[in-house]
């Protein structure tokens, strides 16, 4: 039985996988990184702690780690203030499994961008639990995150639905033992063997209902 739905945040609740791209790849150009097309797959789910050791180790980016996280949230906190990316129907499909479930957020992003996004969008109430990978000791596609917003609500994995968008989410919210409902990036769309991990897939987040995720 579900009692609680784990949302991922970028890429599901906001379209911004493209923004994140944008920012890393420009801030690599600016300060004479070795960026290649690898660079983003590499990064996709990663922890801002993982992807900013990336930048610099592997990218070459002269600035620390911590360094390269903060100018990274910065630009990402500005482009949201100027327009937040919501999907269409994300606001009502959080609410509309509200009134059924517990939420939470597990996410990739920062915690600055999570309670950013929630709060600009009028959605942080409706959250039980937050959670930021760079608050456990691996990203996605390592099921940390997951299992650690499952240990925050006291509820068991099992018992709980995640919503993902990205080969890396599904493989982390799989790992977890979480009931699995995918909503492809279509942008960066999921491998077919992390896909076909999924309970259900469905075209965009407005489809959501509470008798889907159940089961």
């Amino acid at each position: 039985m579900i009692e609680a739905v784990v949302f991922d945040l970028d890429g599901v609740v906001v379209d911004s996988d493209h923004i994140w791209h944008e920012v890393r790849e420009g801030l690599a150009h600016e300060r004479g990184g070795r960026w290649t097309e690898q660079s983003e797959a590499d990064m996709m789910g990663m922890s801002s702690t993982e992807w900013s050791q990336y930048l610099h180790d592997v990218v070459g980016l002269r600035e620390t780690p911590q360094e390269l996280s903060d100018e990274v949230v910065r630009r990402m906190l500005a482009r949201y203030e100027s327009a937040l990316p919501l999907f269409d129907g994300a606001a009502a499909a959080v609410r509309r499994l509200a009134a059924s479930f517990r939420l939470a957020v597990a996410s990739s992003s920062n915690r600055e961008l999570i309670d950013g996004v929630l709060a600009t969008a009028g959605l942080a109430e409706e959250f039980e639990i937050t959670v930021s990978s760079e608050e456990v000791a691996r990203g996605k596609p390592s099921p940390d995150v997951y299992l650690e917003t499952a240990r925050r609500l006291g509820v068991d994995p099992t018992g709980c639905a995640a919503i993902e968008d990205s080969a890396n989410g599904i493989r982390a919210a799989y790992a977890a033992g979480m009931r699995i409902v995918a909503v492809p990036n279509r942008r960066y769309p999921p491998a077919a063997d992390a896909l076909e991990l999924a309970d259900e897939v469905v075209g965009s987040v407005a489809e959501l209902s509470p008798e889907l995720v159940a089961g």
